[in-house]
């Protein structure tokens, strides 16, 4: 007798026994009575608790950069020059070794 003739295949969700509903509206377990549309599987998950993959993504907007970095680089330079100054006079000593 093929399988299609006995309806759905199921596998019980406490006792896990497996048996054909035998297209009967209710698919009880034929060993412990328990109806498979209680099954937890079947349940919804609850509003409360969210998976991994249903979560809401976060927008992350960019940092710009801030003023006050173009004044350390026009620092820089006068120190820079600071130090050229410097080196300047430091050129008698050159001579002298």
């Amino acid at each position: 007798m093929p399988a299609k003739d006995l309806g759905n295949k199921y596998v019980c969700f406490k006792c896990s026994t497996k048996f054909y509903d035998m297209k009967k509206p209710d698919p009880l377990c034929p060993k412990c009575g328990a109806d498979q549309r209680e099954s937890p599987a079947l349940k919804p998950p609850s509003e409360g608790r969210r998976g991994r993959l249903s979560s809401i993504p976060k927008v992350i907007e960019p940092i710009e950069p801030e003023e006050p970095a173009a004044e350390s680089e026009e620092e820089e330079l006068a120190e820079f020059e600071d130090e050229d100054a410097e080196a300047a006079s430091p050129g008698e000593e050159d001579e002298e070794i």
